[in-house]
């Protein structure tokens, strides 16, 4: 088995090189000493694990993006700035309205950008009364079946090469971003945000999530403002539940307000516990049910 070099500091220059090592030089299969069957020497009568998988694939570690793909000053003033736009809105000190505007996915990266260029020119005019974000979302949950989005699919022709496509995915939100245009998008999942959040200024969490414990736990652990979709029953019990804003007690550790503890992953992708203080920042996103929002 073969280990990273050793490393005398944290210097750019040793981290990319550590990253190169990572990336580049090892064989992976050189690391496991399990046979065809998931063992690793010790005599088992039967095979009780993977039984239903097919193929498992390396995925690229987040630092590979954020080193091929780094915030640039003009990205990062513009996720703070909205950042902190927003939660002045949320808070009742900014009277302007917070509009989320956009596609409902993405899967052209081209038109994308050129909705991008024609929603700035229109958020620059209106930016006295409106804070507009423009909505990309590269993931779609789905009730039934379908396409799940550019991250999952980005070629659109069940090849699934999500490598490529969190490549597409922040590659795209760093020219948005670098514009000048904020960008929001949903999270399904505990590992994309290591590759992408920190260029959303604003996230949601669908109505067929807002209910889940993981993802209550991930939206208090995110940077920027969440908010939580009623159900698709139109109910908005389970989104009040899951924000409970104010309360930041152990006595209601279900909500994202409240500081959590999870597993997830680092920024190297290796397997990690990650403790949260709490997003103080969620709000209910009002998606419609049996009745109109306004009755």
């Amino acid at each position: 088995m073969r280990f990273f070099p050793e490393f005398q500091d944290y210097s750019v220059q040793s981290v990319k090189a550590r990253l190169h090592y990572l990336i580049e030089e090892i064989d992976w299969r050189d690391c496991i000493h399990w046979d065809k069957y998931g063992n690793t020497g010790i005599n088992m009568n039967y095979q009780n694990d993977d039984l239903r998988i097919k193929e498992i694939n390396e995925l690229l570690p987040p630092v590979a993006l954020l080193e091929k793909f780094p915030a640039t000053e003009n990205a990062a003033n513009t996720v703070a700035h909205a950042r902190k736009a927003i939660h002045k809105i949320l808070k009742g000190n900014d009277d302007r309205l917070l509009v989320v505007i956009g596609p409902c996915s993405i899967h052209d990266p081209a038109a994308a950008k050129e909705y991008a260029a024609r929603l700035l020119a229109l958020r620059d005019e209106l930016q006295g009364e409106l804070e507009i974000v423009m909505r990309v979302y590269f993931e779609k949950p789905r009730t039934t079946v379908g396409w799940k989005g550019l991250i999952n699919d980005p070629h659109m022709d069940n090849s699934f090469q999500i490598n490529d496509g969190l490549r597409i995915a922040r590659k795209l939100l760093l020219d948005i971003n670098d514009s000048g245009l904020p960008a929001a998008g949903e999270f399904l999942d505990m590992i994309t945000p290591q590759y992408l959040a920190d260029l959303m200024s604003w996230g949601a969490i669908g109505a067929r999530t807002t209910e889940s414990q993981v993802h209550r736990e991930l939206a208090s652990g995110l940077s920027c403002p969440v908010g939580f979709k009623n159900g698709t029953d139109g109910t908005i019990k389970v989104a009040i539940d899951a924000i409970n804003a104010a309360l930041k007690s152990p006595l209601t550790p279900s909500t994202a307000g409240a500081p959590h503890c999870f597993l997830s992953v680092t920024k190297w992708g290796h397997s990690a516990i990650v403790n949260t203080s709490g997003n103080g920042d969620c709000h209910i996103i009002l998606r419609g049910g049996k009745a109109p929002n306004y009755s």
